[in-house]
């Protein structure tokens, strides 16, 4: 059968996975879905909150004869490890770009790795029906962004469609919507080339993995020569160059959402191989006599590290199921095998880890899931990696852009340059101005609460990955210090009514607290230890209604983000099931004293 392999890059929320959605549909495969207005594609509980796409996914279609097997790629520079694995499936890629917002950052780092691999775009504007697109800007835009990520003459002759993938049309002239998909899979089937197929023996690299509860772990990958067939003796050429024996029990290749049973699978299909052992991403399946590796997949390294450890605090085991350093472990070297970007070394006690990724979204997706699959633990503040070049101190530098309304763009200007940044363009889009910056990722750490309040909530800020540049010195961290618990027990509203004046709270009355436990931002930039646990004292003389007069300011509730990036380096993140509380490392005021970081009351 004739193949088309492809994938779709875009920025975060540009509509990437509405797209392939309304393929799926087009294809008559979902036609149910068509009024539920459900993405089909984000199919993990984190993706549809967050409406980000964190692993990718394989999908095809059949049209005009032509198989199409479609890979949905994240979009966030955190998720290189995905992208630059998938990337190595495809012939070519369709890249998405919002009409009005036109190419991000992360459409570049994605589009760059595209580009470098050689596979020719297609470019659809989407959100047309947008008020205030540009799509002729945008069209201009991206040829430029090709043209400066070094694309070659046969990739800047790209083919361009614009339309809605909401709405479900696309159309080779924007002010002529049509009413369905078909011209983009019409261009798929004109401009991608079907895959290029190698004479020789078997070669097919491992790129991702799939997990069943009959058949066990699954390899995911593309045959690049030869013939795959059922109960075929393979070898298993390894990332380090050794050669492991191995036998392919089942073969499956893509058809839908789903997966068939096949005998065999040509080269050029992308495909899911059951019954190897010890296999990771990156190795190769190869002939059984005279095995021959394939080049191994580069992944950026880490730029951030987090302390991971057991939780010791007096709430310990009362909401998860997994609390053991031994759990902790066992599910962290789990991850390692499908996470490239992820490193894990041991902590300096025996029940903590450092792992080391991509960025703080990174790694906070990594814990939101283990707390939803019931883990306890906690973990401190991120830290980024200083590196050394050439005798020199280097930190990791980050391309960040800001949308934000006109009258806010000088507090953003003034803030993000007190954090060491640097602007490179300034530019007006409608009532909006777009700013672009290089930052150190030391300064983005707190940046985006701070940020939101700044600008009454209006900023739209998204940053990427650059490159290692000399070390920018000392950035101004919080201001403000934190309010401590002094007791265990619960919060009383009239304690905290009287404290109101000295800070903001993170929790509300009638919750459970503990000693050491950060329960609100001090106004002044010392720690402060509070007692809020005080009843109010009862007297002989004492009118009926007069408890009902506190009236409390609401409590700032963290994301698991926010409250990573909001911790000081004496500080925890407590994650559990159902809570996410801050506290401080040591829990006991003499023991902070000696530590040296606390002003008491």
């Amino acid at each position: 059968m004739n193949i088309r392999n492809i994938a779709i890059i875009a920025h975060v929320d540009h509509g990437k996975t509405t797209l392939v959605d309304k393929i799926l549909i087009q294809g008559q495969l979902f036609a149910e879905h068509k009024e539920i207005g459900e993405l089909i594609m984000d199919n993990n509980d984190l993706e549809k909150e967050r409406g980000i796409t964190i692993t990718s996914k394989n999908v095809s279609i059949v049209y005009k004869d032509v198989k199409i097997n479609i890979i949905d790629t994240p979009g966030h520079a955190d998720f290189g490890g995905e992208v630059e694995r998938v990337l190595k499936m495809s012939d070519g890629v369709i890249l998405l770009v919002d009409a009005f917002e036109g190419p991000m950052p992360q459409t570049r780092f994605v589009l760059q790795k595209a580009l470098a691999l050689g596979l020719k775009p297609i470019v659809v504007i989407n959100k047309v029906d947008k008020e205030n697109c540009t799509p002729e800007e945008v069209h201009e835009k991206v040829f430029d962004l090709m043209y400066n990520l070094d694309a070659t003459e046969e990739q800047l002759d790209f083919p361009a469609l614009y339309g809605s993938a909401k709405n479900g049309w696309m159309s080779e002239d924007w002010r002529k919507p049509t009413t369905e998909i078909t011209p983009l899979l019409d261009a798929i089937i004109e401009h991608i080339p079907s895959p290029k197929v190698e004479e020789g023996n078997i070669q097919m690299q491992i790129t991702s993995l799939d997990y069943s509860s009959y058949t066990g772990r699954m390899a995911i990958g593309r045959v690049y020569r030869g013939t795959l067939k059922n109960n075929m003796p393979v070898s298993l050429v390894k990332r380090d160059g050794t050669v492991q024996k191995s036998r392919v029990k089942e073969l499956m290749v893509f058809t839908g959402l789903g997966k068939a049973k096949v005998e065999e699978v040509p080269a050029g299909e992308i495909c899911a191989v059951m019954g190897l052992e010890n296999f990771e991403i990156g190795d190769t399946i190869s002939d059984y006599e005279k095995p021959e590796g394939l080049a191994a997949i580069s992944i950026d390294e880490p730029t951030m590290s987090m302390l991971f450890t057991i939780n010791n605090s007096p709430f310990f085991g009362k909401e998860g199921k997994f609390v053991t350093s031994r759990h902790i472990k066992d599910r962290l070297n789990k991850e390692l095998e499908k996470n490239l970007a992820l490193r894990v070394e041991q902590g300096a006690t025996a029940d903590s880890f450092k792992v080391y990724g991509r960025g703080v979204l990174h790694i906070s997706v990594l814990i939101e899931t283990m707390r939803r699959e019931g883990y306890e633990l906690q973990v401190g503040q991120p830290q980024v990696l200083i590196k050394e070049i050439n005798g020199q101190k280097c930190e990791p530098i980050e391309t960040m852009t800001v949308d934000v309304t006109e009258k806010f763009s000088g507090t953003v200007i003034d803030m993000i340059t007190k954090r060491k940044g640097e602007m490179k363009t300034m530019e007006l889009k409608g009532e909006r101005v777009h700013l672009e910056f290089h930052i150190p990722s030391r300064g983005i750490m707190g940046l985006r609460n701070d940020m939101l309040t700044a600008t009454a909530g209006e900023a739209i800020m998204s940053h990427r990955f650059l490159q290692y540049e000399p070390y920018k010195g000392p950035i101004p961290g919080r201001n403000n210090g934190s309010l401590i618990s002094k007791e265990n027990g619960v919060s009383i509203p009239y304690s905290m009514d009287k404290l109101q004046d000295r800070g903001k709270f993170f929790i509300g009355p009638g919750e459970e607290i503990y000693t050491g436990m950060v329960i609100g931002e001090n106004n002044r930039d010392s720690d402060m230890e509070v007692n809020i646990t005080k009843m109010k004292k009862q007297s002989n003389v004492r009118s009926a209604g007069n408890d009902d007069k506190v009236k409390l300011a609401p409590p700032v509730r963290f994301t698991l983000e926010e409250a990573l990036e909001y911790i000081q380096g004496d500080e925890y993140v407590e994650v559990t099931p159902k809570s996410i509380r801050l506290r401080k490392i040591h829990l006991l005021e003499h023991e902070r004293k000696r530590a040296g970081n606390v002003v008491a009351e």
